[in-house]
């Protein structure tokens, strides 16, 4: 086995689940298109709710990805999981005769930011409605954030190493480093990612707290970051899972090669305080390049957190500007989420999704719904731009305070 130092982590496997597409194909032509699908917020039991607007998946059909016995067991959000992580391992050819003679090779790590909100509010339903013999036995497991990991690896026959990371939206990012220091202890191989499911009644009430959420009723005006018209988030559901596997086992097994997650770095600077978010963002920049070796000149692309208040955009932007210095201004920045709606924990997960698709395909996508930036920072609106990316930025921060950066590099075997 190579010696700690010598583990890279690599991305073979890729599974989307989004609102602009339910897999990784769809979500990659919506994105490069610049196709906003945010609209009314369509989930029953909602329509009286200050929130309008949402990025909701449509057109999913869980049972046709999984199995029954999971499905009566598990929510909404463990069931986006779980179809994203097979598709990554459909996408990564990462089968069970790959690991059948070494189940513990193989970890799991999710992040999450609420968990199964949606089942949770249905058996407390029926225990005030009709009586606790009426509330079902998985209710003890389904609404617990770390459902998507246990099952995920209970489904797939990993035993090797899992986990769920709390740490606000920037967890989404943390679960891959999570993962990247576990291929470094000697796993091969970590199936991590996140998926959230936050519109069911109850989770959109909890919401309400956010005093960041746009309750804006306007699709194209409801989240707009980097502008004078910015009026916080609208949320979404869905997510991102991927395989990410120690190099030398990828190519050994003959696996797709396609980015390499280089470096991370995160800080706390707490709850909206957005103003010393600049300081924490720009440190995490600037961690996430030093781990990573690499150069502020090297980054050819920065996918934004893009958060939609006016501070927290400033804060963004000048943290990109401290940490990258004068190739602030010529690097490109995107936040394809503005078309999709943040996702909480799976917002930085499909970010770096879009990243790895936007490496192989030299194409930079749009900000959907953005127009007249008000910031000194390159945010690509309209239309893609082509260009030549070797390296991408990846920024995540969360509601509660987390930051969090990483630096993707082009696989060895991508195509261009």
């Amino acid at each position: 086995m190579n010696s700690p130092a010598e583990r890279r982590s690599v991305v073979t496997g890729i599974g989307v689940i989004a609102p602009n597409g339910v897999n990784t194909e769809a979500f990659w032509k919506a994105t490069a298109d610049g196709i906003s699908v945010l609209d009314r917020v369509t989930r029953e039991g909602c329509e009286h709710l200050p929130l309008k607007v949402a990025g909701e998946v449509r057109d999913f059909h869980p049972g046709d990805l999984i199995e029954e016995r999971y499905l009566v067991q598990t929510d909404r959000f463990t069931h986006f999981a779980m179809a994203a992580a097979n598709l990554a391992l459909d996408d990564a050819r990462l089968g069970r005769a790959d690991y059948n003679d070494s189940p513990f090779a193989v970890g799991v790590v999710t992040a999450a930011g609420s968990g199964g909100g949606e089942f949770g509010q249905r058996e407390l339903q029926r225990l005030w409605g009709q009586g606790s013999r009426h509330v079902g036995p998985y209710q003890s497991i389904a609404w617990f954030y770390a459902a998507s990991t246990g099952q995920i690896s209970i489904r797939g026959g990993f035993k090797g190493p899992c986990g769920v990371v709390a740490s606000d939206e920037a967890g989404g990012l943390d679960a891959l480093a999570h993962a990247c220091r576990t291929i470094r202890r000697g796993t091969d191989a970590v199936v991590v990612g996140a998926a959230e499911a936050p519109l069911a009644p109850y989770s959109i009430v909890c919401q309400l707290g956010y005093e960041d959420l746009s309750t804006v009723d306007d699709p194209h005006r409801a989240y707009r970051p980097f502008t004078g018209g910015a009026c916080g988030f609208v949320p979404a559901e869905g997510g991102a899972m991927l395989v990410v596997e120690e190099a030398a086992a990828a190519v050994r097994r003959g696996a797709p090669v396609r980015a390499v997650l280089s470096g991370h770095a995160a800080t706390f600077t707490g709850a909206s305080l957005w103003q010393e978010s600049r300081d924490g963002l720009a440190h995490a920049i600037r961690g996430a390049l030093e781990d990573s070796r690499c150069e502020p000149e090297e980054i050819d692309v920065v996918f934004a957190d893009a958060l939609g208040v006016p501070s927290a955009d400033r804060a963004e932007a000048l943290a990109i500007v401290d940490a990258l210095g004068r190739h602030a201004a010529r690097v490109p920045v995107t936040a394809p989420k503005t078309g999709t709606g943040r996702a909480y924990c799976g917002a930085p997960v499909l970010d770096i999704a879009a990243a790895v698709l936007a490496m192989e395909h030299g194409l930079v996508p749009p900000t959907p719904n953005v127009v007249d930036v008000c910031h000194d920072i390159d945010v690509v609106t309209g239309r893609a731009r082509r260009g030549e990316l070797r390296t991408a930025l990846v920024l995540s921060r969360g509601l509660m305070g987390s930051n969090a950066a990483m630096v993707l590099r082009h696989g060895p075997t991508s195509p261009s």
